[in-house]
């Protein structure tokens, strides 16, 4: 079963994320009201996906993700923001979130969000997809090569190494060998990070 811990500094948001994400059947792991106690949370329960708070005391929803992407790797953090600044979203894609949501948007994209970061994927609003395009994105396409492209899209969709050789008739060292390339060409430290630069970047769809 998918679990998810909710972060933000106001009750009423918590709650009433945790009880739409607990009607679509996935299991509320923890609640917090900051930065600190989420941490705490996260690396306690391990959950599959975290919703945090763009903005808490005491730590930003970004570094927790940072400390995430170290301490607990398997857990998905999705950043649960009322703002569209392109800076902060960058800082926090590079920092290893893998989900982007509005405030503003219906409950609905929440628990969509949750489900696909949980299966391995990026989900990033669709308004925010608008802030994120750029024209450095023509750039980087004619640097990767259509099978990286290929490597990192099936990547996003969540599959192996193994899988993803099945499918284009490689294997699994060759298409180690292609991420690494692909994460070089990005400047992205991990697969994830890679993956979610290059969905930013509509170098991948």
């Amino acid at each position: 079963m998918t679990t998810c811990l909710v972060a933000d500094d106001h009750p009423a948001v918590v709650e009433a994320v945790a009880d739409v994400l607990e009607e679509n059947g996935i299991e509320i792991a923890g609640r917090a009201r900051d930065g600190h106690e989420a941490l705490e949370e996260i690396e306690l329960r391990r959950p599959s996906v975290a919703i945090l708070d763009l903005r808490m005391p005491g730590l930003s929803g970004i570094e927790v993700a940072r400390h995430v992407g170290r301490t607990v790797p398997e857990t998905g953090v999705i950043l649960y923001t009322a703002f569209g600044d392109r800076a902060l979203l960058t800082e926090a894609l590079d920092a290893g979130a893998r989900g982007f949501v509005l405030k503003e948007a219906p409950l609905a994209e929440v628990v969509r969000a949750v489900e696909l970061v949980a299966a391995g994927r990026t989900y990033v609003d669709p308004v925010l997809a608008g802030v994120l395009s750029s024209s450095a994105a023509t750039e980087k396409m004619t640097n990767l090569t259509q099978r990286e492209r290929d490597v990192l899209r099936l990547l996003a969709d969540g599959n192996s190494n193994e899988e993803i050789g099945k499918e284009l008739f490689i294997s699994p060292e060759t298409v180690r060998t292609h991420v690494r390339k692909a994460m070089a060409k990005l400047d992205a430290d991990t697969r994830t990070q890679a993956v979610a630069t290059a969905l930013r970047q509509s170098l991948i769809a």
